[in-house]
């Protein structure tokens, strides 16, 4: 059976980490901007005030993916690009980035996936509160009809949100990433909630508003869990963990997509945040609960789980000297089987994987290649537990690689390198891996050859 003939295969990157700070080209300051800034917060003081400048680069980098026989590319657009302020103003230098982007994409025959939000808010925006303000999801709003205005005409598939997990539980809960912040547990809670109102209203605009038939998604974190054995007991394990809500933690599955697919939040955790619950007005519920046309999801690794004696899943250590990536995240390649299969069973849609690769230390060698075995190795063994996945009647509709350059990494700055291509962040030189020409081929034989 393998993957569908119209399987769709992609690449994916995130505005902030490859095209430049926005604020160098007529747009705004994003709260990375100003996180970068904070002694400790990224290695070495970096940021993406140049990241891969591909603002500049663009249409080299369009040339690039056509020559690669990329066929889908997942981008973000920065908020802070088109609207500095997060309201008001629209850039038009900014807004025109993306207009010359997408024509150039569409004239190599490269179909464009855009996400509404990977990270980057507005600092103007995060001033009056941020995820914190209510209104931030009218804000949100605002900025997606900017967006349907200038680009639905050629433009179809639609994200709105990349990991609220990340910006909302590193950014506003723990502190590792912009903005910064830590605040109680209620007020997390409060954030992640106006956050869904956003995801919910930008879908509405999007429907309201598209001049080509929208396709709608989103893209969060997935955390899978993998059963310790085939036992309708382990699996079961498993699938309890994976939807489960333990301690004051938002890296949960079912707390985001419930209320998405639902249209209300998942019953364990009203009760156990009873005490630290957001205010939920007459209509947020059905505000949240757009229809969805596939379920996006980020997968990297997953836990292990069996049932326990006393009838409870049981999270296992993993291995010791198991495989491990350059960011010590364990290689467990069954998250592309049961990532999938646990998803549809609950939500019932298609699923594309929105991001899966491996951050590794790869440099240029003596014959001036990137030999990138390991890349190899992990892509193959994740994509042949996806198209097992597909064999087993799952609708996996589609898959993009994590990424398909090097870029800023975050607060990890540039150590690690999860590119197809190779960047040389000195002269902006671009060399294609060896992993780069293996996805070719698995993408021109639609996977028939893993």
């Amino acid at each position: 059976m393998g993957f569908s003939k119209d399987f769709i295969w992609g690449v994916a990157t995130a505005a902030y980490q490859i095209e430049g700070a926005p604020y160098k080209a007529g747009g705004g300051v994003t709260v990375w901007d100003m996180f970068a800034k904070k002694p400790g917060a990224t290695h070495h003081f970096e940021s993406g005030e140049v990241a891969c400048d591909h603002y500049n680069r663009y249409q080299d980098d369009v040339n690039m993916m056509s020559e690669l026989g990329i066929p889908n590319y997942r981008l973000s657009i920065s908020w802070a690009r088109v609207m500095p302020d997060g309201t008001g103003k629209v850039s038009e230098e900014g807004l025109g980035f993306y207009d010359k982007l997408v024509d150039s994409l569409l004239e190599k025959g490269i179909n464009p996936f855009i996400t509404l939000y990977h990270w980057d808010m507005p600092i103007g925006a995060y001033h009056r509160g941020g995820w914190l303000n209510r209104e931030c999801s009218d804000w949100f709003a605002d900025y997606t009809k900017v967006i349907m205005d200038r680009l639905s005409d050629r433009v179809s598939n639609w994200m709105t949100l990349n990991e609220p997990q990340c910006f909302i539980g590193l950014g506003l809960q723990s502190g590792q990433h912009a903005p910064g912040d830590r605040h109680d547990f209620p007020q997390v809670l409060h954030a992640a909630h106006n956050a869904l109102l956003a995801h919910g209203k930008a879908a509405q605009v999007i429907r309201a508003n598209a001049k080509k038939a929208p396709r709608i998604g989103w893209a969060p974190y997935g955390g899978p869990k993998i059963p310790l054995t085939n036992s309708p007991e382990d699996i079961e394990a498993a699938r309890q963990k994976m939807f489960g809500n333990e301690g004051k933690s938002l890296w949960s599955n079912s707390w985001w997509s419930d209320p998405v697919f639902f249209g209300h939040y998942p019953e364990d955790a009203l009760a156990a945040w009873a005490d630290d619950l957001p205010e939920i007005k007459p209509g947020d519920m059905e505000t949240i609960k757009q229809e969805m046309d596939f379920y996006g999801v980020n997968v990297y690794n997953a836990q292990t789980v069996k049932m326990g004696e006393d009838g409870k899943p049981e999270e296992l250590l993993h291995p010791t000297g198991i495989g491990r990536t350059i960011y010590h995240w364990p290689v467990t390649p069954e998250c592309l089987y049961w990532g999938p299969r646990f998803f549809y069973e609950r939500y019932k849609k298609p699923v594309i994987i929105t991001e899966n690769g491996i951050g590794l230390g790869d440099w240029i060698m003596l014959d001036g290649q990137v030999h990138d075995p390991a890349r190899i190795d992990y892509l193959h063994r994740h994509l042949s537990a996806l198209k097992r996945a597909a064999d087993d009647g799952v609708p996996v509709h589609g898959y993009f690689q994590w990424s398909l350059m090097d870029n800023f990494e975050w607060q990890e700055g540039y150590k690690h390198r999860f590119g197809l291509v190779h960047v040389d962040y000195q002269t902006q030189k671009r060399t294609p891996k060896d992993s780069a020409y293996w996805y070719k081929e698995v993408i021109r034989t639609n996977g028939e050859n893993l």
